[in-house]
């Protein structure tokens, strides 16, 4: 990213991001209002932390009776016990505030990372949106703890002494104003800021593997100028993002040091104008104990991870992918994802399941469908190599394989031999180095192969909507209760739906096991209109009784196509096929053929007995 490219979408962004936050928060208004409710707990703690001070010596101490100071200041004690509690509250709100956040980020990371094949997308998905889910929880924290601690401190002040307030706020009030002056400033010198390091790093990256092309070249001195020119700017960045962060010192000094002083220096006065010892001390109790590391935290919070918030906001959700939507659209549908799951795959802008709709899948296909005497297969790999890398060894060399409509395939070999690389090649996930994948004769990686392909992987997906929310996901049509219910029963999700409340009930991701979260998964993904279904290990964690039953429910569908990849020998004798990946001994038959001519089967398939050993794990 060039310094410019950085600074337009910091000064093009701003308006957009910080208008999506905001319906985000009303779109949530009755956590948000959770939140403040919890928190006027903290404002009476802050207000009885100089109150009862100020009471305990007025009245008690310094009046000689030390019983009334000492249960002014058991009030406090309780005060802080009180406001504990509620603090526990506001952390249980503000993860049902933060956790919706980060499945909307999750959502436009995959999509982009699958729509455009996105290089970033594993650091926005594994960094950027964990950053952006922690540094928004911790904002969260950091500003309702200031606002409700400020309001505390001044209710106090002015319960006090009335001259007290005058005395305290006007320099708080003109710090904050200040800080609050340089968050936009100080974002957009971040992100200028970033932009030029990433400018550093993207011409380095392509100076470095060509220093012995630009000496035979002789343009040493252009190249060695062109990176000279991205170091100073980012000098230059980084000079002016240092400016702006003395500013915001200048602010917390302002509105927190300067009213610790101005009460000291009044100190005089104020005792002279009716304001007792123990108001005085409970005034400096207020700023020093209250509203001077509310401050700090407020500023050195949100002015560093705000700013940085915001910078990698713009960088998950661009402009132009749309708006940040709440866990409700407009029809109150759940449509975050909140775990992994049942993902429809293409190269070239087809919907998934972590991000975009799925307009798809729908039950009319965009192409005529052809003749049933005409059908091309479900699947057909035609001399398939695929490699990690220009000089890596084939992980698959030459594979051909035609598996027809309604066929059962089963993948098995060891570890690390292809089975998960087969399964990405049919998603279209990945492109094959030479060959060809064809999804019912289209390109695995067109468009027009997306509504025929589902892919279940072995990570669950399920987001925090309703049962009937998670199994329509990827449905763009009104689809029937009783459609519904008929397919959890199918696969086996009936017991769980009728123990979690039926379709309208809604889940806490969390709260499932791997296997529940996988049967939701595989329900959803038997709802779709996807002639060929391929699981990827997507039956792992559920018993084999329950494995079975789902893999026969995918196999029975009308038309249906089913890829395996086994986890058990019992699903290979499931399939009508076995394919056994072994690189240049990959061999492909039924199960008693296997067993026969195949060495590697016989080995993964053990002595495998259904009395004695129910059913074998494959590596």
């Amino acid at each position: 990213m060039s310094r410019k490219g950085g600074s337009g979408a910091a000064s093009g962004g701003g308006t957009g991001t910080y208008a999506r936050g905001a319906r985000f928060l009303r779109e949530r208004r009755w956590v948000v209002a959770q939140i403040a409710f919890w928190s006027v707990l903290e404002t009476g703690q802050t207000f009885l932390t100089g109150y009862a001070l100020a009471h305990a010596l007025d009245d008690g101490f310094l009046a000689g009776d030390g019983a009334v100071g000492l249960g002014w200041l058991l009030a406090a004690a309780g005060g802080v016990l009180v406001a504990a509690y509620g603090t526990g509250q506001v952390f249980r709100a503000v993860a049902r505030l933060v956790e919706p956040m980060r499945d909307v980020l999750v959502r436009h990371v995959v999509a982009r990372g699958i729509e455009e094949a996105d290089s970033a997308a594993v650091s926005r998905l594994t960094q950027q949106v964990e950053t952006a889910r922690d540094t928004f929880a911790g904002l969260v924290m950091v500003s309702r703890s200031f606002v409700f601690t400020a309001v505390g401190a001044l209710i106090g002040l002015c319960t006090l002494a009335p001259l007290l307030v005058l005395v305290v706020a006007p320099p708080l009030v003109a710090g904050v104003g200040l800080f609050v002056l340089t968050l936009r400033p100080l974002a957009r010198r971040q992100e200028d800021y970033l932009a030029a390091d990433e400018g550093i790093a993207t011409e380095l990256g392509a100076v470095c593997p060509g220093l012995r092309d630009v000496t035979a070249a002789g343009a040493e001195e252009p190249t060695a100028a062109a990176v000279e020119d991205r170091l100073s700017t980012e000098y230059e960045t980084s000079r002016t993002l240092a400016r702006w962060s003395v500013v915001r010192i200048g602010s917390l000094a302002l509105g927190g040091q300067l009213p610790l002083v101005l009460l000291l220096a009044t100190g005089p006065w104020l005792l002279s104008h009716d304001v007792t010892p123990g108001e005085l001390v409970g005034a400096l109790t207020y700023v020093t104990q209250a509203l001077l590391p509310a401050l700090h935290n407020l500023v050195h919070g949100l002015g560093s991870a705000g700013t940085r918030l915001v910078v990698i906001l713009r960088r998950l959700v661009p402009e132009e992918t749309g708006e940040v939507r709440g866990a409700e659209g407009a029809s109150g549908a759940a449509a975050l994802p909140e775990t992994g799951g049942s993902v429809p795959v293409t190269g070239a802008g087809a919907g998934s399941e972590a991000g975009t709709t799925a307009p798809a899948l729908t039950k009319t296909p965009a192409e005529p469908e052809p003749s049933p005497t005409t059908a091309p297969p479900a699947l057909h790999l035609t001399s398939v190599t695929f490699a990690y890398g220009p000089h890596a060894e084939p992980v698959i060399r030459d594979l051909d394989l035609v598996l027809p409509r309604g066929g059962h395939l089963a993948v098995v070999g060891p570890s690390g031999v292809g089975k998960s690389t087969l399964a990405g090649l049919v998603a279209g996930m990945l492109a094959p180095g030479s060959g060809s994948v064809l999804v019912a004769g289209r390109d695995a990686r067109d468009e027009g192969a997306v509504a025929r392909r589902v892919l279940i992987p072995q990570e669950a997906y399920v987001f925090g909507g309703t049962l009937g929310e998670n199994l329509r996901y990827l449905r763009s049509d009104p689809v029937p209760d009783a459609e519904l219910l008929d397919a959890a029963h199918a696969v086996g999700l009936g017991p769980l739906a009728e123990r979690l409340g039926g379709l309208g009930a809604r889940l806490e991701p969390a709260a499932l096991s791997a296997g529940e979260r996988q049967l939701i998964a595989l329900t959803r993904a038997y709802v779709a209109y996807a002639e060929l279904a391929v699981l990827d290990e997507a039956t792992c964690h559920l018993d084999p009784e329950a494995e079975s039953r789902a893999e026969r429910a995918f196999a029975a569908r009308p038309g249906g196509t089913l890829i395996v990849v086994a986890h058990r020998i019992s699903s290979a004798r499931r399939a009508d096929r076995v394919l056994v990946l072994d690189g240049p001994r990959t061999d492909c038959g039924r199960h008693g053929e296997l067993l026969k001519r195949s060495e590697l089967y016989r080995d993964l398939a053990g002595n495998w007995n259904p009395t004695a050993v129910a059913h074998p794990v494959l590596p």
